[in-house]
């Protein structure tokens, strides 16, 4: 069982109480942080702002190698850092091993892109002025990331802002703290700097509030949920930090009647249930064009049938728990009210009793609009399909949402394609792509699921305030 004070100016700190973390396979404890108070909070940042001259003064090179240290302290130990991802939140562990990858990648992308922070020299209208424009790092940045990618979402925050030049205080989740800190006892043992990186956990809306009132706090990077993010974006106007905001989202996957169907299962399955169907780029909404319908959804159950619902560590297993009571709750709720309204559920209805938090996918067929499923995030293994005539039809209806992050289209005709990815109102789109998401690539919503881009050269840009500097010669 590993146990983590409270990381702050590279000392651990323990406090008298603590957050028991529990595996959500079964109810056993996989270890214990301290519970941070506001003014642990408050001791983050004065740590992170103390340490903010020396980094942010250090060269794109300097600041690159120290990156690279980490990558490779993460990479020397990615499959126990997995092994413990998997116990605290539950996923496969070839899938937490695959997210380890992916979270590590940023951190290896952005001691590249560190060295690529350029700026600009503009023509004057005088012959005695010179103008420069140049770009420097916000200060410090506040992280707040969720428990269902908690590596991925440390890294794709953190590893722009430090090679921004940006110091860091991070809040995880309470669910999955353990992940957060093994990444910070990495960087550490890499030799990061004191106080360049700094985690506490404890009351979320305590240190919230102190992180959100703090003017040395510069901007604020979320992951989560639309409600909280909303809140955070307008706390954040008494400051005026800078806010990036990754919110929820209501994927719709598209499939055309000219859709290779077998490639469409294939991609629903890696898509719909990784994770368990608790990611927020996951299909919520499968729109299934009329004329191959009844063909993709018997080979889609079939496909679905054979996936192995089961503890993470084992073997085989491709869809682990759900993350607590709660989210268990909620996917029988949203089950129960299509059913209600007249879909048709493929196979048994799901027991909780019986089941704990384990739920084998389920597929519901002749799902109308008005149906919850259809209008909020399930964050589980439900896949509600509805059927659609024209391609007229399906944009209207795929945009006719608050939510803008991911959408998904499958057809082999390339006019299709472009046709339907320019009219889409959503930040990301899959064109017969089921996992866009990589590295280089700006990742973010539209609408009420965020503001701003993670990934790609657009990363780095959100930690970056621009200055423009006039010399009269």
């Amino acid at each position: 069982m590993k146990s983590y004070g409270l990381f702050i100016n590279g000392e651990w700190k323990v406090t008298k109480e603590s957050i028991t973390v529990m595996n959500p396979a079964n109810d056993v404890v996989v270890g214990k942080v301290s519970f941070g108070t506001g003014d642990d909070a408050k001791a983050a940042v004065d740590a992170a702002a103390a340490a903010y001259p020396e980094w942010s003064s250090k060269t794109a090179f300097e600041r690159s190698v120290h990156l690279k240290s980490w990558y490779e302290a993460i990479e020397n130990e990615k499959v126990q850092l997995a092994k413990t991802l998997t116990l605290e939140q539950g996923k496969p562990l070839k899938e937490a091993i695959g997210e380890i990858d992916y979270a590590n990648s940023f951190i290896l992308w952005y001691a590249e892109e560190a060295k690529r922070i350029y700026g600009d020299i503009v023509p004057p209208l005088q012959k005695d002025k010179r103008i420069f424009v140049r770009k420097q790092p916000v200060g410090v940045v506040a992280a707040i990331t969720p428990w269902n990618f908690p590596a991925a979402m440390i890294t794709r925050k953190v590893g722009p802002a430090l090679a921004a030049g940006c110091t860091v205080v991070i809040k995880p989740s309470e669910f999955t703290p353990l992940t957060a800190y093994y990444l910070a006892e990495l960087a550490e043992k890499a030799g990061m700097p004191k106080g360049v990186i700094n985690i506490v956990t404890g009351n979320p809306s305590e240190i919230g509030e102190t992180w959100l009132s703090d003017h040395r706090v510069r901007k604020i990077t979320f992951t989560g949920s639309t409600k909280v993010g909303k809140y955070l974006m307008n706390k954040s106007a008494d400051t005026v930090k800078k806010v990036s905001l990754e919110l929820g989202g209501h994927a719709p996957y598209i499939v055309l009647n000219d859709a290779d169907i077998d490639h469409a299962v294939d991609s629903i399955i890696k898509a719909k249930f990784r994770n368990g169907g608790q990611t927020c780029v996951c299909p919520n909404r499968i729109y299934v064009q009329s004329g191959i319908v009844d063909e993709f959804t018997g080979r889609f159950e079939k496909a679905a049938a054979s996936l192995v619902v089961g503890n993470g560590l084992e073997d085989g297993v491709d869809i682990g728990p759900l993350i607590n009571d709660s989210a268990v709750e909620k996917v029988l709720n949203h089950i129960k009210d299509a059913t209600d309204k007249g879909a048709t559920l493929i196979g048994d209805i799901p027991s909780k009793s019986e089941n704990g938090r384990f739920i084998k996918p389920v597929i519901l067929k002749n799902v109308t609009d008005e149906m919850l499923c259809m209008n909020e995030e399930t964050f589980g293994p439900v896949a509600p399909i509805t059927t659609f005539e024209t391609v007229e039809e399906v944009i209207t209806r795929a945009n006719d949402s608050n939510y803008g992050l991911a959408a998904y289209i499958f057809t082999t005709k390339i006019d299709q394609a472009f046709r339907l990815s320019e009219a889409l109102e959503f930040g990301i789109v899959g064109v017969n792509d089921p996992l866009p998401s990589v590295v280089q690539a700006p990742f973010g919503g539209m609408k009420e699921s965020g503001l701003g881009r993670e990934g790609g050269y657009q990363g780095i840009e959100e930690f970056l305030e621009t200055q423009y500097i006039s010399f009269k010669l």
